[in-house]
Order: C-alpha cells, then structure tokens, then sequence
C-alpha cells in the first residue's frame, strides 16, 4: 500500500500508452478506525506523468496556453449579448465583477486538485480521485461531457464573422460556416503534424491579442482624456450613476443567463492542468499562471467593457451582438481602419483562442482514450507518428465540427455558450463537493496550495444557484428557452394557417414548402419571412415553442414560437381550429432546455 503521508509528486513515463490497468479504479481495500485509505492501483492513478513529448512548456507558453485560453470570444463578443439581456450597463458591468470573484473561486478549488494531483487531465484526474464508488462512474460520466460538449467552435465562429466583416463580404450562412471549419481544420493539422511550430505559433498570437485589448483600452480613455475630432464623442453620461442602471432586467433567469455567459468568458484560467504532463516545474508554474492569468482577464474584462461604454451608445451595443468590437473601433477610428484593419486582428485572436483549446482540449482527450472509453483506443491514446496527440485532435475534430455545421448560424454562438456553461457548472459542482469530501476522507494528503473553505463554499452555492436558474421564466416570455420546451412536428407540404380572431390576423406555426423553408407569417401582418430550420434534409421540421405553462400548454392562448429566430407568433386557442400536432413532448432535462436556448 502506497504510504499516505508520502507526496504524490513522483515521476513515471507511460504517457500514450494504453494499458487499461495502469488506470484501474478498484475498490477501497481498508477502513481502519475509520480512517479511508485507498489501495495502491487507485494511487498510482493519479500519479503525476512526463509526457513522451517531454516538459517543453515554459512559465510564458503556460501563461500564454491560459490567457488565451480566458481571453478569447468572451472580450470581443459577449459584452454585447450581456447588455441585451440585462439592459444596462450597470448590471453588465456588476455580472463581470461578480463573475470575476466567482471565477476566483473556482480558480482556488482547482489549484488545490492541481498542485496536489500534478497530472495531465484537469476535472478528469480530480474526478476520478474524488469519486471511486461507483467504480468508474466519474470516469465515464466525464468522458461524455468532455468529448461531447467539448468543442472548440465559439471562437472558430467569431473568427468567421469578424474576417468576413473586415472583408466586407456578406456573411451568409455556409460562408461562415465554411470559414469557421477551415480554421477548425488548420488548427487541428497543424498540432498534429508540426506540434512544435503549432505552440510557437499560438504563443506569437497570444502577445498579439494582448496587444489589441491593450490598444482598445487606451483608445477608449485616449477619447475622454484628450477629446480628439472623431466621429463620436465619449459617452461618459452613460456611466454616470442616474443612467447607469437605466431599463434594468432584475429575472433571475436573465441574470443567471449572464452570468453562464460571463463565466464563459472566464473558463480556462486551469487549462495549463490539462496538459501538466508537459510543463516544467509542473506544481510551482501553475500557481503563478493560473493567478497571474486571473489578475490579467479580471483587469482586461473590466476595462475594456468600460471602454465600450465610452465609445458606443448603449442602444447600438444592445443590438450589435457579437459585432461590439467592430463597431467600437469603426466609431473611434473610422470605416476604414474600424471596419478592416482591426477586426482583422480581432479574427486573428480568435485563431489564437482556438489554438490553445484544441491543444489541451486534445491531450484531455488522448487520456480518455487511454483508459478505453472510445472505440480505436490503441489507435487514438497513441502518440505516432508526429510525436503527438494526434487521436486527440481527430476526437476533438468531430463534434466541433458537427456543433458549427448543424445550428443556424444566428443562434448558434448563444447555443454554444449557454451549452458549455450549464455542463461545465455541473463539473465544477461535483470538483468543488470533491474538495470538500477530500479534506475529511484525506486530511493527511500533501496540498502545496489550499483553498480557503468560504470560496470553496461560494462556488458550490453559485453552481447551484446557477444549475436551477433555467428553471425561472424570464419576463414577457422573452430572451433563452426557459425550461418548458415543445418539439412539434408538422404536416408534410406546408403548416396549416388559421385566422385568429384575437389577434387580428393570420397565423401559420411554419411548414415545408418546395425548397424546405419554414415559412412564418408575423402577427397582424403579410409580411412572410423565411426561417431556416435546423434540420434542411428531413421531411418534418421540428420547430422549439416557449410556452407560457408547462402545466397549461394547450389552454394558454398566447404561445410564442421561437423558428430559429426572434420572431413572437400567437398561437389560437384549442377551442378553435389550430395547427395539427403530430408529435408533442416536453424535455424536462434542464441540460436539453440549454441545447436550444437562442439569443437573448
């Protein structure tokens, strides 16, 4: 039996190799005096590695793998859909400081796991040390979530959409769609065959996006300080205390949809975990990364959201979207240098951003396939022939590809973020618990760093603050999915059109026409507009209805009908003559109501 009170920071060389029993998790083969030792395979597990590739990763290319890891779509997009969401810039800017503090403590439960299980695998590792009953639940459990919610497309996304901005190209839906799995693709070759390039590449771009935010910032005080001759003026009135809490959403389910969005933009600040097996001084690296890198995004986020404010009227930013930054610097600099130049290495960031995601998110992988969890284990776990992760990037490959291809492209960043938060507040709920289950069960263990209890405390509250927040309706039925959902499927040939005497007007739920679109008419209104399901190829669409009662779906005379768009039908009465249901059911999985929630 391995010796309780000895460190766990000792050495082995076995990284790509796939013998199922040096990840074994077998029972726990003593109890004394009430004192729980595990035996010596569950141990070993945990174990730190060197990688075959060897420790290459240095204090910056470990920072650099986190910040840009952190900074990435979040800074450049997500402000905006915050802004539409809660309504003012004072509780935007209140959701960023508050996410901040959060992240923190989150940052603190996984530095305890990290410097006390130097290993590559992150959640992985501090899972399957937490939990060993039932035998290999959290193993599974975690391989589920990390190779299917594990995508790298949000940024590939971004990337699209600012390249074709500053291109001056229309973005219509397969371009950037076809652009995005582009970058998808050369991301994923380019670690895989040249891994050493590939780190040399990402760390280049990391300075750069520092860079810009850095430029971003300045511009913006550089406008309220010296006052130059630009086309907008700086907007200080709108951070002054009478505007700032201005049209205020206080739902808890708009708030707590935020903040899935602002953690979004905080995760990562553990990413130098996934790949330990690779860092120098594994123990000693990332505890100065990972709270440098805090330091680093708390200041970024903060200032450069002020920034915005300074520069673009908060009526754009509601409506701009993901587009924030582009306006930013198309108001500030002008058409020319606003809406080429920058944007232009805006995009370039975002290759940044996915760089580092694919190559941890890739070696997280290549550990799942090493305990024969995937199909072609021997063949994905291996590390030939470019002495690299390989496998890993194929597995990432498939699902970011299918998340980017398959959603419409209006709704499909929201769905990625509001996706990747609720799963990844389930991890660090169960990490957090972990923690806690530890400090009894183990009090003897080495922990070069260890958390304060009340952070660990505020993070396992928020978690479950946040997990059941889905649950609220948000006002008016507006903004994501809450948690009622109805899959209706419709005639073949065209949806049925009923006169609705309450509203005044026709109302059709969509339908197959000869080129299957779904076709919506708008309330008190001819206009036709076009919506494109999800699904072009099927012969029934499916289309999401927000419903007003899960209890009351069928008496309630006013459903909003959400076709991939924001488009608010009224649906008649079941008194009267409606559309033909074929098919109807609830999910009442709050995990499958974030799998559709639109923009907010």
């Amino acid at each position: 039996m391995a010796d309780s009170n000895a460190p766990l920071l000792q050495s082995r060389s076995s990284y790509g190799s796939t013998d199922k029993t040096s990840t074994r998790h077998d029972s726990i083969d003593s109890e004394a005096a009430g004192e729980i030792r595990p035996s010596r395979d569950v141990e070993d597990d945990v174990l730190p590695e060197t990688s075959t590739i060897g420790r290459n990763l240095s204090w910056q290319s470990a920072y650099i793998l986190v910040i840009s890891r952190v900074v990435g779509s979040g800074i450049f997009a997500t402000p905006g859909t915050i802004v539409q969401s809660v309504g003012s810039a004072g509780l935007s800017l209140s959701l960023w400081i508050v996410g901040a503090f959060i992240a923190a403590c989150g940052l603190a439960v996984s530095l305890e796991f990290g410097c006390m299980l130097p290993r590559s695998g992150g959640d992985k590792v501090y899972l399957e040390f937490a939990y060993r009953r039932p035998r290999l639940l959290a193993s599974t459990l975690f391989a589920m979530y990390a190779v299917l919610l594990g995508f790298t497309a949000s940024n590939c996304i971004i990337f699209s959409k600012y390249a074709l901005f500053a291109l001056g190209v229309e973005a219509t839906d397969v371009l950037s769609k076809s652009l995005a799995v582009g970058l998808l693709t050369f991301v994923c070759i380019t670690h895989s065959v040249f891994p050493k390039a590939g780190v040399k590449i990402q760390d280049v771009l990391g300075w750069i996006k520092i860079g810009i935010i850095v430029f971003m910032i300045l511009s913006g005080f550089y406008v309220v300080i010296f006052r130059p001759d630009t086309t907008s003026a700086p907007l200080t009135h709108q951070l002054a205390w009478e505007h700032l809490w201005e049209e205020t959403s206080w739902n808890w389910g708009v708030i707590a949809t935020s903040l899935f969005k602002v953690f979004y933009s905080f995760a990562g600040l553990d990413n130098a975990a996934n790949v330990m097996n690779e860092v120098k001084q594994p123990v000693r690296t990332l505890r100065s990364v990972a709270l440098t890198a805090l330091v680093t995004a708390c200041g970024l986020y903060m200032l450069v959201n002020i920034a915005y404010f300074l520069v673009v009227p908060i009526e754009e930013i509601r409506g701009s979207g993901e587009l924030i930054a582009a306006l930013f610097f198309e108001r500030l600099f002008g058409e020319k240098f606003g809406r080429v130049v920058l944007p232009t290495a805006v995009a370039l960031s975002s290759v940044g951003n996915v760089m580092v995601v694919a190559f941890a998110m890739a070696r997280m992988k290549q550990e799942i396939a090493r305990q024969g969890f995937l199909p072609y284990s021997s063949l994905l776990s291996s590390s030939r022939p470019f002495n690299s992760p390989m496998g890993g990037f194929i597995i990432h490959y498939i699902p970011s590809f299918l998340v980017m291809i398959l959603p419409p492209s209006d709704s499909i960043y929201s769905l990625i973020l509001d996706i990747d938060g609720y799963a990844a507040q389930l991890i660090g709920l169960a990490v957090a618990i972990g923690l806690v289950k530890l400090r009894f069960q183990r009090p003897d263990l080495k922990r070069p760093f260890r958390a304060w209890m009340p952070a660990v405390s505020i993070r396992i509250a928020m978690s479950c603050a946040l997990i059941v927040a889905p649950f609220f309706r948000p006002p008016d039925y507006e903004g994501d999915v809450f948690y009622a959902l109805v899959l209706v499927s419709l005639d073949e040939g065209g949806a049925e059109v009923e006169r609705d005497e309450v509203a005044g007007g026709d109302v059709c739920f969509g339908g197959w026409d000869d080129d299957h679109e779904a076709k919506v008419f708008l309330e008190r209104s001819e206009e036709t507009v076009d919506v494109h399901c999800m699904q072009m190829k099927m012969k029934k669409m499916l289309s999401i209805i927000q419903v007003r009662d899960m209890l009351e779906t069928y008496r309630d005379e006013e459903l909003y009908c959400n076709l991939f768009g924001n488009h608010k039908l009224r649906m008649p009465s079941t008194s009267t003559s409606s559309p033909t249901f074929t098919a109807f059911q609830i999910l009442g999985s709050a995990i499958a109501c974030q799998a559709f929630i639109g923009a907010s």
